[in-house]
């Protein structure tokens, strides 16, 4: 069998498109010849990435796989965005030691709402193929579900770690949870799939994809491309809305956005840039030798700069920059703070808590205990002060970052 010769050219855009990536099978030497036979028959590839709304807002740790996508579309590669309207309505099992509950049509329908608005931040949606799976799975009939599991053995579908584990432990498995990896590898025939794009946990679904395709009479299967998962500014736990005190979303204001990017672990400064800006590897190692010698907070602050920048335009990236000079290095108070209209005596944890929504009642007590509430600049305690309308106005700081002031 002949060799084919692969071009230095896709060499080198396999290379840029596989950094920080797993790819399979093969590597980049395979991803790199798919990229040129694409190129040689004028074929653009089908790149897929699914994405099921089971939350409405997204976050840092979403853009990683939104980012290594664009690079396919800058390259003039056609990405095609699943929405999950039928596989949300089971949940993704990955990860998970229980079973996720089952969305409702409406519920998928009104978290997919501002999906697209914040995916526009990262890919050119206009250009991007938008698929709603519920659009074929609602079609399948029961002999069309049963063709479908027949593609599959129960012993496979166990060699899942989060079953495997779930089994092990006598937690209960729903049977239609088997369907979650079938349902999201028969999208992968419907829109005939050439890469499909996913987290690291997602290793077993978009494998299967390829299996499923060979099984539908697909000669040369869609590929994988596995993306790590972004820690939350703790740098323990994965970044998630279920977390929301380590995670930094999309829709976070710009001061938001910088202050968290401040807040991250050292150890996370490499990777943070690695996955989520468009740095050079040659300045990426530039980085990891100035991080023996400087101190981490300025380069943290390029950091959060570029990303701030990114996603809100440069002139909120400087007000974002200064705000934080100012309140946290500096330690004054900002000129622009939100005000409350306070008609009654209340609480501290009641005027925090009634203003801020994002924050629990544990979340402020312990924030009390860390001696991260303050009352006019002054350390306080017990979360339960009594803030008097003889006081007003008084100005209320929890954490860092976030002011109130009572009026």
């Amino acid at each position: 069998m002949e060799t084919i010769k692969i071009k230095e050219e896709f060499i080198n855009q396999a290379s840029i498109l596989a950094r920080g990536a797993e790819v399979l099978p093969g590597g980049i030497e395979e991803l790199a010849l798919k990229l040129q036979k694409s190129k040689e028959e004028n074929k653009p590839l089908r790149i897929k990435l699914g994405m099921d709304p089971s939350r409405p807002d997204l976050h840092l740790g979403h853009t990683v796989v939104m980012r290594k996508i664009k690079q396919f579309q800058d390259l003039g590669h056609q990405i095609i965005l699943i929405v999950g309207g039928g596989t949300a309505m089971i949940g993704d099992p990955s990860g998970k030691s229980d079973t996720r509950p089952s969305l409702t049509k409406e519920q998928v329908e009104e978290n997919a709402k501002t999906y697209f608005e914040q995916i526009s931040k990262v890919v050119d949606v206009n250009k991007a193929e938008i698929r709603n799976n519920a659009d074929w799975l609602f079609n399948l009939n029961f002999v069309d579900m049963l063709k479908l599991a027949s593609k599959v053995t129960v012993a496979q579908i166990m060699t899942r770690d989060d079953f495997a584990k779930r089994y092990a432990e006598n937690r209960p498995i729903s049977v239609h949870e088997f369907f979650y990896p079938l349902m999201q590898a028969y999208d992968s025939v419907v829109i005939d799939a050439d890469i499909e794009l996913g987290g690291t946990d997602q290793r077993f679904n978009n494998l299967l994809g390829r299996e499923i395709q060979t099984a539908y009479g697909k000669e040369n299967p869609q590929m994988v491309m596995l993306l790590p998962l972004l820690e939350g500014t703790d740098g323990i736990v994965k970044m998630s809305k279920s977390f929301p005190q380590h995670c930094i979303s999309l829709t976070d204001t710009p001061n938001d956005m910088y202050g968290k990017l401040m807040s991250i672990s050292d150890n996370l400064i490499v990777k943070y840039f690695a996955l989520l800006t468009e740095i050079s590897n040659d300045e990426l190692k530039q980085i990891e030798e100035q991080l023996k010698t400087s101190n981490p907070r300025d380069i943290k602050m390029k950091l959060a700069y570029m990303i701030t920048e990114m996603y809100n335009g440069k002139q909120a990236a400087d007000e974002a920059q200064a705000n934080f000079v100012k309140v946290v290095q500096n330690k004054e108070i900002p000129s622009d703070l939100p005000e409350v209209k306070i008609e009654n005596d209340i609480t501290l944890i009641d005027f925090i808590s009634n203003f801020d929504k994002s924050l629990s009642r544990g979340e402020i007590k312990r924030l009390a205990q860390a001696g991260a509430l303050k009352i006019n600049s002054e350390k306080q305690a017990n979360p339960n002060f009594l803030i008097t309308k003889s006081m007003l106005p008084v100005t209320v700081q929890y954490g860092k970052r976030k002011f109130i002031k009572g009026i």
